[in-house]
């Protein structure tokens, strides 16, 4: 097997089991590891660390164990096993009230660079390394002996793998490795929702705002709703169930507000109280005064590196400000973050300054985080990247 051999004191990040090796760490490499090996990494006494994906960049290897450990079928049995195991004992898999949740989690379940999520009878997985996509085949195959319900799953990694990986062009297209019938429509929390995994965003449905989404349906009753930045309507459909007088959901993609208004009428076939706009969220918002009670601002990443930091935080503190100058008094504003670049404390820094600027009074009432599906590895404190907050906005 390649070794990589780090330089002496720089294997201390790893005894901490954080599953990063950055390429500025390591001293020589044995042999010429081609992008996706299987490597072994030692540290500069010659004592074994781990085993991980090598690849070419800043993170120079993912670790996969920290044993010498073959990387083989049954490494992979053991590992997707246990982490279905965790999700049949938070009771995530009740067929006939959510047959949704992520299954693999990335560095979250040990497994970095992999994602997949179940919806029903159909598993989406997303390769995020050139070592995932090498084992896609295998871990498809897997995933279906492990779990009994899944039929088909779809590879969905086009837009996730390394752009510059040296991966052929036929090789990176999405499309089913097992079956390919699935059914698109999902269940969460008793809701159903049709999941778009060929051409939606993410896998095709934002599962880490489940918890949320049930939150917001405690809130909604008799309340005048915008969910800004709707994508399938998630939000807008828990807030109707929830007894709403209004919704109205925005987005700028006229393929999200089809989405949204298809799942609408797959839940509430009669409903006359929503209203769904293809519009952009700040010209949308210019135009709405004082006609909300509550508020959801769920917008996409502003930040996906930290050179994007500055610009993501002025963002992210326009938004909420523009929110807490519509919203009425004694509204409730429901707010997040997904970039995992951005802090907790630099987003709430961000919407204190929103809320000092308009002069409203604020109180936090809840602060929230992503689900137990996708659960943060205590060693790797990157993979939490879901925040956000309730306020009562006097």
């Amino acid at each position: 097997m390649i070794t990589v051999h780090l330089k002496p004191h720089k294997e201390e990040s790893l005894l901490r089991f954080h599953p990063w090796v950055f390429s500025g760490a390591i001293q020589t490499i044995d042999g010429q590891p081609q992008e996706g090996d299987i490597v072994q990494v030692r540290d500069s006494r010659d004592n074994i660390l781990g085993v991980g994906h090598y690849q070419i960049g800043s993170i120079a290897v993912r670790i996969l164990s920290f044993h010498d450990e073959a990387i083989n079928s049954d490494f992979w049995k053991k590992r997707i096993s246990q982490s279905y195991e965790m999700r049949h004992e938070l009771g995530l898999d009740v067929p006939m009230q959510n047959n949704t949740y992520r299954l693999i989690h990335g560095e979250g379940d040990f497994l970095p660079g992999l994602v997949i999520d179940i919806y029903g009878d159909t598993a989406v997985m997303q390769a995020h390394s050139v070592g995932m996509h090498k084992e896609r085949q295998r871990i498809a195959q897997t995933v279906a002996e492990i779990i009994p319900t899944v039929k088909n799953v779809y590879y969905k990694s086009e837009g996730t793998l390394p752009y510059k990986a040296p991966i052929d062009t036929a090789e990176k297209q999405d499309g089913y490795l097992i079956g390919g019938n699935g059914n698109d429509t999902a269940i969460e929390n008793g809701l159903r929702f049709r999941i778009d995994w060929l051409r939606g965003q993410k896998t095709g449905f934002f599962v880490d705002q489940r918890q949320n989404r049930a939150l917001l349906e405690q809130y909604a009753r008799g309340g005048n709703v915008l969910n800004m930045f709707c994508y399938t309507g998630g939000f807008s459909v828990y807030a109707l169930r929830g007894g709403a007088k209004s919704v109205h959901s925005v987005d700028s993609s006229a393929k999200a507000i089809e989405l949204t208004n298809e799942n609408v009428m797959l839940n509430f076939p009669q409903c006359n109280n929503h209203e769904a706009f293809a519009m952009d969220a700040f010209k949308y918002m210019e135009q709405s005064h004082d006609t909300y009670d509550l508020i959801i601002l769920d917008p996409p990443a502003f930040a996906k590196h930290r050179d994007a930091l500055r610009n993501a935080l002025q963002g992210y503190k326009r938004l909420n400000a523009k929110s807490f100058e519509q919203i009425k008094s004694n509204g409730l504003l429901f707010t997040f973050s997904c970039s995992q670049a951005v802090s907790k404390d630099q987003f709430r820094l961000a919407v204190f300054s929103a809320a000092a600027q308009t002069g409203r009074k604020v109180r936090i009432l809840h602060q929230l985080t992503q689900p137990a599906d996708h659960p943060v590895n205590i060693y790797h404190p990157e993979s939490e990247y879901l925040k956000g907050l309730v306020l009562w906005v006097e």
